[in-house]
Protein backbone atom coordinates (compact mmCIF):
# COMPACT_ATOMS: atom_id res chain seq x y z
CA UNK A 1 0.00 0.00 0.00
CA UNK A 2 0.83 3.24 -0.86
CA UNK A 3 1.43 4.49 3.03
CA UNK A 4 1.73 8.66 2.09
CA UNK A 5 -1.34 8.63 0.29
CA UNK A 6 -3.59 6.63 2.31
CA UNK A 7 -3.36 5.08 5.82
CA UNK A 8 -5.13 2.65 8.07
CA UNK A 9 -5.71 2.30 11.95
CA UNK A 10 -7.45 -1.17 12.73
CA UNK A 11 -8.49 -0.94 16.82
CA UNK A 12 -11.46 -3.38 17.61
CA UNK A 13 -13.13 -3.57 14.59
CA UNK A 14 -13.31 -0.40 13.40
CA UNK A 15 -10.32 0.51 10.15
CA UNK A 16 -9.84 4.11 10.45
CA UNK A 17 -9.14 5.19 6.56
CA UNK A 18 -7.47 8.52 6.02
CA UNK A 19 -6.32 9.91 2.68
CA UNK A 20 -3.02 11.91 3.63
CA UNK A 21 -1.57 13.82 1.07
CA UNK A 22 -3.12 17.45 4.09
CA UNK A 23 -0.48 19.55 2.14
CA UNK A 24 -2.67 18.96 -1.17
CA UNK A 25 -5.90 18.54 0.29
CA UNK A 26 -5.90 15.36 -0.31
CA UNK A 27 -6.12 16.09 -4.16
CA UNK A 28 -5.98 12.72 -6.66
CA UNK A 29 -2.61 12.38 -8.40
CA UNK A 30 -1.42 8.73 -9.50
CA UNK A 31 -0.03 7.90 -6.38
CA UNK A 32 -3.51 8.50 -4.78
CA UNK A 33 -5.36 6.55 -7.01
CA UNK A 34 -2.72 3.51 -6.45
CA UNK A 35 -2.93 4.21 -2.64
CA UNK A 36 -6.59 4.18 -2.35
CA UNK A 37 -7.33 0.87 -4.38
CA UNK A 38 -3.91 -0.83 -2.49
CA UNK A 39 -6.20 0.19 0.92
CA UNK A 40 -9.37 -1.30 -0.51
CA UNK A 41 -7.79 -3.89 -1.59
CA UNK A 42 -6.28 -4.53 1.69
CA UNK A 43 -9.38 -3.76 4.08
CA UNK A 44 -10.72 -6.73 2.16
CA UNK A 45 -8.42 -9.07 3.40
CA UNK A 46 -7.93 -7.89 6.74
CA UNK A 47 -8.87 -9.97 9.69
CA UNK A 48 -10.91 -8.24 12.03
CA UNK A 49 -12.52 -4.88 10.10
CA UNK A 50 -16.31 -4.78 10.85
CA UNK A 51 -16.25 -1.87 9.87
CA UNK A 52 -14.50 1.31 8.05
CA UNK A 53 -14.69 5.16 8.69
CA UNK A 54 -13.00 7.11 5.59
CA UNK A 55 -11.88 10.65 6.06
CA UNK A 56 -9.35 13.25 4.95
CA UNK A 57 -6.26 15.14 6.63
CA UNK A 58 -5.89 18.45 6.96
CA UNK A 59 -8.56 21.39 5.40
CA UNK A 60 -10.55 19.29 3.27
CA UNK A 61 -11.94 15.74 2.85
CA UNK A 62 -10.44 15.87 -1.37
CA UNK A 63 -10.24 18.61 -3.56
CA UNK A 64 -10.87 16.62 -6.55
CA UNK A 65 -7.84 15.72 -9.19
CA UNK A 66 -4.81 17.22 -8.90
CA UNK A 67 -4.91 18.64 -12.97
CA UNK A 68 -1.48 19.49 -12.96
CA UNK A 69 -0.21 16.07 -11.87
CA UNK A 70 -2.50 14.38 -13.98
CA UNK A 71 -1.32 16.05 -17.12
CA UNK A 72 2.55 14.93 -16.57
CA UNK A 73 1.82 11.49 -14.87
CA UNK A 74 -1.60 10.40 -15.35
CA UNK A 75 -1.90 10.81 -19.14
CA UNK A 76 -0.97 6.81 -19.29
CA UNK A 77 -3.97 5.39 -16.90
CA UNK A 78 -5.47 2.53 -19.04
CA UNK A 79 -9.47 3.36 -18.58
CA UNK A 80 -10.12 0.13 -20.34
CA UNK A 81 -7.75 -1.97 -17.92
CA UNK A 82 -10.26 -3.28 -15.46
CA UNK A 83 -8.79 -5.25 -12.89
CA UNK A 84 -11.21 -5.13 -10.34
CA UNK A 85 -13.49 -6.40 -12.47
CA UNK A 86 -16.47 -4.09 -13.58
CA UNK A 87 -14.13 -1.09 -12.40
CA UNK A 88 -10.95 0.23 -14.23
CA UNK A 89 -8.36 1.91 -11.78
CA UNK A 90 -9.98 5.48 -11.51
CA UNK A 91 -13.64 3.89 -10.86
CA UNK A 92 -12.06 1.63 -8.28
CA UNK A 93 -11.39 4.21 -5.77
CA UNK A 94 -15.29 5.28 -5.28
CA UNK A 95 -17.10 2.12 -6.35
CA UNK A 96 -14.31 -0.26 -4.48
CA UNK A 97 -16.19 1.01 -1.28
CA UNK A 98 -19.52 0.16 -2.23
CA UNK A 99 -18.10 -3.37 -3.13
CA UNK A 100 -16.15 -3.66 -0.09
CA UNK A 101 -18.08 -6.34 2.30
CA UNK A 102 -18.50 -4.48 5.19
CA UNK A 103 -20.15 -0.63 5.71
CA UNK A 104 -17.91 2.53 4.72
CA UNK A 105 -18.84 5.83 6.41
CA UNK A 106 -17.19 9.05 5.06
CA UNK A 107 -16.90 11.34 7.41
CA UNK A 108 -16.41 14.63 5.33
CA UNK A 109 -15.34 18.40 5.88
CA UNK A 110 -13.82 21.38 4.22
CA UNK A 111 -14.06 20.32 0.30
CA UNK A 112 -15.05 17.22 -1.90
CA UNK A 113 -14.88 18.51 -5.52
CA UNK A 114 -15.16 15.95 -8.56
CA UNK A 115 -13.58 13.23 -7.83
CA UNK A 116 -13.21 13.61 -3.97
CA UNK A 117 -16.91 13.96 -4.27
CA UNK A 118 -17.17 10.65 -6.40
CA UNK A 119 -14.87 8.91 -3.57
CA UNK A 120 -17.16 9.50 -0.45
CA UNK A 121 -20.35 8.71 -2.59
CA UNK A 122 -18.98 5.41 -2.48
CA UNK A 123 -19.69 5.08 1.32
CA UNK A 124 -22.76 3.63 2.54
CA UNK A 125 -23.38 6.38 4.83
CA UNK A 126 -22.08 9.90 4.50
CA UNK A 127 -21.63 12.40 7.36
CA UNK A 128 -20.28 16.24 6.44
CA UNK A 129 -19.57 18.75 9.05
CA UNK A 130 -21.48 21.78 8.32
CA UNK A 131 -20.64 24.45 5.65
CA UNK A 132 -18.54 21.43 3.48
CA UNK A 133 -18.65 22.80 -0.14
CA UNK A 134 -19.23 20.32 -2.63
CA UNK A 135 -18.95 19.79 -6.55
CA UNK A 136 -20.13 17.60 -8.96
CA UNK A 137 -17.17 19.76 -11.02
CA UNK A 138 -16.36 17.51 -14.18
CA UNK A 139 -17.72 20.17 -16.50
CA UNK A 140 -15.89 22.46 -15.38
CA UNK A 141 -12.70 20.95 -17.13
CA UNK A 142 -14.72 19.83 -19.82
CA UNK A 143 -15.15 16.19 -18.73
CA UNK A 144 -18.00 13.90 -17.33
CA UNK A 145 -17.82 12.28 -14.30
CA UNK A 146 -16.11 8.77 -14.83
CA UNK A 147 -14.93 7.54 -10.99
CA UNK A 148 -18.25 5.79 -10.72
CA UNK A 149 -20.55 8.45 -9.72
CA UNK A 150 -23.21 7.94 -12.08
CA UNK A 151 -23.44 4.18 -11.24
CA UNK A 152 -23.55 5.04 -7.07
CA UNK A 153 -26.21 8.43 -7.24
CA UNK A 154 -28.85 6.55 -9.38
CA UNK A 155 -29.91 4.80 -6.38
CA UNK A 156 -29.48 8.16 -4.01
CA UNK A 157 -30.44 11.69 -5.72
CA UNK A 158 -33.37 12.70 -8.33
CA UNK A 159 -32.50 12.24 -11.92
CA UNK A 160 -33.26 16.06 -12.69
CA UNK A 161 -31.18 17.01 -9.76
CA UNK A 162 -28.67 15.09 -10.64
CA UNK A 163 -28.18 16.44 -14.06
CA UNK A 164 -28.58 19.99 -13.09
CA UNK A 165 -25.72 19.62 -10.86
CA UNK A 166 -23.71 18.05 -13.62
CA UNK A 167 -24.12 20.39 -16.50
CA UNK A 168 -23.47 23.44 -14.36
CA UNK A 169 -20.37 22.23 -12.01
CA UNK A 170 -21.85 24.58 -9.14
CA UNK A 171 -20.45 24.01 -5.72
CA UNK A 172 -23.33 23.50 -2.92
CA UNK A 173 -23.39 22.94 0.90
CA UNK A 174 -23.82 20.16 2.86
CA UNK A 175 -27.19 21.31 3.83
CA UNK A 176 -28.16 21.31 0.52
CA UNK A 177 -26.60 18.00 -0.15
CA UNK A 178 -29.01 16.39 2.83
CA UNK A 179 -31.66 18.05 1.30
CA UNK A 180 -30.87 16.03 -2.11
CA UNK A 181 -29.78 12.75 -0.13
CA UNK A 182 -25.80 13.31 -1.41
CA UNK A 183 -25.60 13.78 2.00
CA UNK A 184 -26.92 11.48 5.11
CA UNK A 185 -26.23 13.54 8.05
CA UNK A 186 -24.44 17.01 9.28
CA UNK A 187 -22.31 16.90 12.48
CA UNK A 188 -20.26 19.34 13.94
CA UNK A 189 -17.81 16.30 14.33
CA UNK A 190 -18.23 14.18 11.53
CA UNK A 191 -15.40 12.04 12.30
CA UNK A 192 -16.02 11.13 15.36
CA UNK A 193 -20.12 10.54 14.83
CA UNK A 194 -18.67 8.50 11.91
CA UNK A 195 -16.78 6.44 14.10
CA UNK A 196 -19.33 6.27 16.99
CA UNK A 197 -21.32 4.90 14.58
CA UNK A 198 -18.89 2.31 13.24
CA UNK A 199 -18.20 1.19 16.54
CA UNK A 200 -21.94 0.63 17.13
CA UNK A 201 -21.84 -1.06 13.48
CA UNK A 202 -18.76 -3.06 14.95
CA UNK A 203 -20.47 -4.54 17.95
CA UNK A 204 -23.52 -6.67 15.75
CA UNK A 205 -22.93 -9.61 14.26
CA UNK A 206 -20.24 -9.19 11.39
CA UNK A 207 -21.92 -11.98 9.27
CA UNK A 208 -25.39 -10.68 9.60
CA UNK A 209 -24.01 -6.44 8.78
CA UNK A 210 -22.23 -7.99 5.92
CA UNK A 211 -25.59 -9.77 4.41
CA UNK A 212 -27.15 -6.54 5.40
CA UNK A 213 -24.54 -4.87 2.77
CA UNK A 214 -25.23 -7.65 -0.18
CA UNK A 215 -28.59 -7.13 0.32
CA UNK A 216 -28.87 -3.48 0.04
CA UNK A 217 -26.27 -3.42 -3.01
CA UNK A 218 -28.55 -5.96 -4.88
CA UNK A 219 -32.12 -4.28 -4.19
CA UNK A 220 -30.47 -1.50 -6.51
CA UNK A 221 -30.45 -3.86 -9.38
CA UNK A 222 -32.05 -6.77 -8.91
CA UNK A 223 -35.93 -7.42 -9.28
CA UNK A 224 -38.62 -8.18 -6.32
CA UNK A 225 -38.32 -11.90 -7.27
CA UNK A 226 -34.14 -12.13 -6.77
CA UNK A 227 -34.56 -9.64 -3.86
CA UNK A 228 -37.20 -12.24 -2.15
CA UNK A 229 -35.39 -15.05 -2.76
CA UNK A 230 -32.09 -13.34 -1.30
CA UNK A 231 -33.73 -12.18 1.71
CA UNK A 232 -34.52 -15.80 2.70
CA UNK A 233 -31.48 -17.45 1.42
CA UNK A 234 -29.31 -14.95 3.47
CA UNK A 235 -31.63 -15.59 6.57
CA UNK A 236 -31.34 -19.37 6.20
CA UNK A 237 -27.69 -18.70 6.36
CA UNK A 238 -27.63 -16.70 9.65
CA UNK A 239 -30.54 -18.72 11.53
CA UNK A 240 -28.77 -20.78 14.23
CA UNK A 241 -25.42 -20.02 13.66
CA UNK A 242 -22.76 -19.49 16.36
CA UNK A 243 -23.11 -15.73 15.90
CA UNK A 244 -26.94 -15.76 15.72
CA UNK A 245 -27.27 -18.14 18.68
CA UNK A 246 -24.88 -15.41 20.26
CA UNK A 247 -26.87 -12.22 19.51
CA UNK A 248 -30.01 -14.18 21.00
CA UNK A 249 -28.07 -15.14 24.24
CA UNK A 250 -26.17 -12.02 25.09
CA UNK A 251 -29.62 -10.02 24.35
CA UNK A 252 -31.70 -12.83 27.33
CA UNK A 253 -28.56 -12.39 29.21
CA UNK A 254 -27.89 -8.64 29.18
CA UNK A 255 -24.87 -8.70 28.31
CA UNK A 256 -21.79 -7.55 25.54
CA UNK A 257 -22.19 -10.08 22.91
CA UNK A 258 -18.77 -11.88 21.34
CA UNK A 259 -18.89 -13.16 17.80
CA UNK A 260 -16.52 -14.36 15.94
CA UNK A 261 -15.26 -12.76 12.25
Amino acid sequence: MSEQRVTIDLVDGVADVRLARPDKMNAIDPAMFTGICDAIDRLGTMAGVRAVVLSGEGRAFCAGLDMASMATGGSGIDLDHRPWGDANIVQQVAWGWRTLAVPVIAAVHGLAFGGGFQILSGADIRIAAPGTRLSIMEMKWGIVPDMAGFALWRTTVADDVLRELTYTAREFSAEEAVAMRFVTRIADDPHAEAMALARAIAARNPLAIRAAKRLANLAADADAPAILKAESDEQRRLMRSPNQVEAVMANMQKRAPVFAD
